[in-house]
């Protein structure tokens, strides 16, 4: 089986975090081509120092990190501190990065590896704000017909909000990127909280992960230990959800989950709804499907998967 190309567009968060080191335990599934980091969790400056944090963590300094856009298109910057803390990894020790930056724009890079690899063979697996991809989809339009897929974690529709009573994250921080992204033509697969909140990180999952007594095994639980407080605290559950590596699961594993392809628009101009993912999940509209919207998933299948990925760094 050939190595799927793929491109990481994210903002590190203690979840992106867990995707990335998700990918690079996956060399014979996954080549990683780069990452490119934008702002959302927190801002840019520190999501592209978590990514080389991480990057170092798994000694794979060998992938380049390249820094994209600082804010949305067309609004202020929102953050997420109170869940992932200042640093945005906050749970383990941290260092300043020794590897650099890649030169140039996340955005150039992009629509270059786009542009270089034949057409339908990368993906884009966008784990935060999607201003980048836009961003880039805007400048070279060209490229949006080259992308073999664009898998991202956002959204929500029978689980509403998590940021606004309407809206997911990461949508509701550049609706307008959403939008373009959504109604681009590109083929779409979407986690959204409706399956990332059926993936707890339990205490008997983190300590599971713990017990690889590694310097990644240590370094993600420590990461999810202060990860699930907030979730915990907030939904009452037993443990923090785990989104992102959602997104690099299904890339390895799709029959761990399941959902419908359905069309799903963006509300980029009411108050109240802002951000809000509208999921045509009973087909009650005549409207296009445009997303594979993923509705479930199998918790103990996705941590059984991770904590054996986890072991190879």
């Amino acid at each position: 089986m050939s190595r799927r190309k793929i491109i990481i567009d994210t903002d590190p968060g203690q979840d992106d975090a867990v995707a990335i080191l998700l990918a690079l335990a996956s060399p014979e599934e996954l080549d990683l081509l780069a990452i490119t980091c934008v702002a959302g969790n927190v801002p840019l400056h520190r999501t592209q120092t978590n990514a080389r944090i991480v990057l170092e963590a798994a000694g794979r300094t060998d992938v380049p990190v390249y820094a994209g856009c600082p804010a949305p298109l067309h609004r202020p910057l929102v953050t997420a501190e109170h869940v992932h803390g200042k640093t945005g990894l906050d749970g383990p020790e941290l260092w300043e990065p020794q590897m650099p930056l890649a030169e140039g724009s996340a955005v150039d890079a992009i629509i270059e590896a786009l542009r270089s690899h034949d057409p339908g063979t990368v993906t884009l697996c966008t784990l935060g704000p999607l201003t980048n991809i836009a961003a880039a989809f805007n400048t070279a339009p060209d490229i949006i017909s080259r992308v073999q897929e664009v898998v991202m974690m956002g959204g929500a529709y029978f689980e509403v909000g998590n940021i606004t009573p309407a809206a997911e994250f990461n949508i509701y921080v550049d609706p307008e990127a959403a939008e373009i992204v959504f109604k681009s033509g590109a083929p779409i697969t979407v986690m959204p909280l409706d399956v990332t909140h059926k993936v707890l990180a339990t205490r008997p999952r983190i300590e599971a992960i713990r017990a690889l007594d590694s310097r990644v095994g240590h370094f993600t639980a420590e990461m999810l230990d202060f990860f699930e407080r907030f979730d915990v605290e907030k939904y009452g559950s037993e443990g923090g959800p785990l989104h992102d590596p959602c997104v690099i699961a299904w890339l390895l594993r799709p029959e761990l989950f399941s959902g419908r392809h359905v069309n799903v628009e963006v509300e980029t101009r009411s108050d109240l709804t802002l951000g809000m993912t509208v999921a045509d999940w009973w087909r009650v509209t005549d409207r296009t499907p445009n997303a594979l919207f993923i509705g479930d998933a199998d918790a103990d299948g996705f941590f059984e998967l991770l904590t054996q990925r986890l072991a190879r760094l």
